[in-house]
């Protein structure tokens, strides 16, 4: 059997996997109405997901975001216990040596928690190919919107409202944001089903809890020409 029989996934006649069709979405205004469209990249929207990959790259981050601050006394932290409580025989109790020992209300804690860092060591291959799986499944499902540029002239809140209800969003929205979109930050903020994030900071884990991900042409991961 010569290699040639062997598909991308090393099994004998196994066929390589087909490219993924080019996902072209219409870009939209606040308002709602059609301005253009613009093809989506195939390394960032046409991947094929990968949940263990998802899944170890999110359990990785969110451990990375626990504190790790929670501390127990030892028996040598506790207070006191310089001295024997009671002498070894005679008194029918038990020996004791210390009131700090962990059987003794106000000792020292066994084998309790200490400050530590929880971070595991994820390469940046790894996170990107999970960011890549989100956003594949969120463009499989059609839940990518890209719209022209928010044109809002201060923060409203009241605009936010109209510019989602405009769009045909409900749920959990996350809305990706350039950094000279300060006044759009201003006006999504107040919505509980609305998180914004700026375009450098983009995860899978966000992706994954938002029902959309609503990007401009300017923060589009890898945004072709649009026409």
């Amino acid at each position: 059997m010569s290699t040639a029989d062997l598909g991308s996934s090393g099994r004998a006649g196994a066929p390589d996997p087909p490219h993924p069709a080019t996902v072209r979405v219409d870009v939209r205004d606040p308002s709602g109405g059609r301005v253009g469209h613009v093809e989506l990249d195939r390394s960032y929207f046409g991947a094929t997901p990968n949940v263990a990959l998802m899944h170890q790259v999110v359990t990785a981050q969110l451990a990375a975001a626990r504190s790790g601050t929670q501390s127990t006394q030892t028996r040598s932290e506790a207070r006191g216990g310089g001295a024997k409580p009671w002498r070894q025989k005679g008194t029918g109790r038990a020996r004791q040596g210390s009131v700090r020992a962990p059987q003794w209300r106000g000792g020292g804690v066994a084998l309790g928690p200490k400050p530590r860092s929880y971070r595991q060591r994820t390469p940046k291959k790894m996170v990107r190919g999970a960011l890549a799986s989100a956003l594949s499944d969120r463009a499989a499902d059609s839940r990518v919107v890209v719209i022209s540029s928010w044109d809002f002239e201060a923060p409203s809140t009241k605009a936010a409202v109209a510019a989602l209800r405009s769009l045909e969003l409900s749920g959990r929205v996350l809305v990706v944001l350039g950094p000279d979109d300060h006044h759009a930050a201003k006006s999504f903020r107040n919505l509980p089903e609305v998180h914004t994030l700026a375009a450098g900071e983009l995860n899978a884990y966000d992706v994954l809890c938002s029902d959309w991900v609503v990007f401009t042409r300017d923060t589009l991961p890898g945004a072709g020409e649009a026409a």
